[in-house]
C-alpha cells in the first residue's frame, strides 16, 4: 500500500504595520485599523492552517522573522519562520514551495486575507491532490486564495498581473500550457476592499478585538 503523501502548509503574511498592512483598507480604517486587522486575520488563518492538520505549517514573514507579533505567532502556535523572498507576491509564492518541496512530497499555499477558508477546506484541498497536480481556490474577486502544489513550474507564477481580476484567468492558461490536472473548488471570498470588509462585519467570522491586539 502506498504511503500517504507527506503535506506541509504554507502561510504568508506581512507584519501588522500601520501604513503597510491593508492599505486598501486604510481610508476605511485608518492605518492603525487596518493594521490591527492584517493582525487578526493572521491569528484566525493560523489557527485554521495548524487546526486543519493535514500537515506541519511555515509561517513565511514580509518582510521578514523580525517583528514582535511573528515571535507571538511562532510561540503561540508552534510552527517555523521564514523570511518571504521575492520582487512581487509570484516570486514569493514560487520561493515558499521550493523551499518546502524540498522536504515534503506537496505543499498547500494560502495567505491570510480569506477568514472564510475553513479546516475542512485545506483537508479538501489536501485530498483533491491526490488525483491531481495542482488545486487552485478561486476567489470571488478573481484571483485565489489558496493554491496547492506537487512540483512547481516558475512560469505558473511568472507575469500574472497580481492583485487584478485576472489572476484566476491567467493562471489557469498557464496550466493548461504546462498540461496539468488541476481542481478548481467553488470560489470563496477574501477581504480587500471596503465591501469585504462589511461583509466580513456581518459574517461572524472574526473574533472581537481587544485593546492588548492593537497593531504594534
Amino acid at each position: 500500500m502506498r504511503p500517504k503523501p507527506d503535506t506541509a502548509v504554507a502561510v504568508l503574511a506581512r507584519a501588522p504595520v500601520p501604513g503597510a498592512a491593508k492599505t486598501r483598507l486604510a481610508p476605511r480604517l485608518g492605518a492603525d485599523g487596518a493594521a490591527a486587522l492584517q493582525r487578526r486575520l493572521t491569528l484566525r488563518t493560523l489557527a485554521t492552517a495548524t487546526g486543519a492538520a493535514v500537515g506541519p505549517v511555515s509561517l513565511f514573514c514580509a518582510p521578514d522573522t523580525r517583528h514582535a507579533f511573528f515571535a507571538e505567532c511562532a510561540a503561540k502556535f508552534a510552527i517555523p519562520l521564514r523570511d518571504q523572498d521575492g520582487e512581487d507576491v509570484g516570486a514569493r509564492m514560487l520561493h515558499a514551495f521550493d523551499a518546502l518541496l524540498h522536504a515534503h512530497d506537496r505543499v498547500l499555499l494560502v495567505g491570510t486575507d480569506c477568514p472564510a477558508l475553513t479546516t475542512a477546506h485545506l483537508a479538501q484541498a489536501a485530498a483533491l491532490l491526490d488525483d491531481h497536480d495542482a488545486v487552485v481556490w478561486p476567489a470571488e474577486d478573481g484571483g485565489y486564495v489558496l493554491i496547492a502544489l506537487q512540483r512547481t513550474a516558475p512560469e505558473l507564477f511568472d507575469g500574472v498581473d497580481w492583485g487584478t481580476p485576472r489572476v484566476m484567468a491567467q493562471t489557469r492558461e498557464r496550466l493548461q500550457r504546462l498540461g496539468w490536472r488541476w481542481a478548481e473548488p467553488t470560489p470563496l471570498w477574501d477581504v480587500d476592499r471596503a465591501e469585504d470588509y462589511d461583509r466580513l462585519l456581518g459574517s461572524g467570522l472574526l473574533e472581537p478585538s481587544h485593546p492588548a491586539g492593537a497593531a504594534a
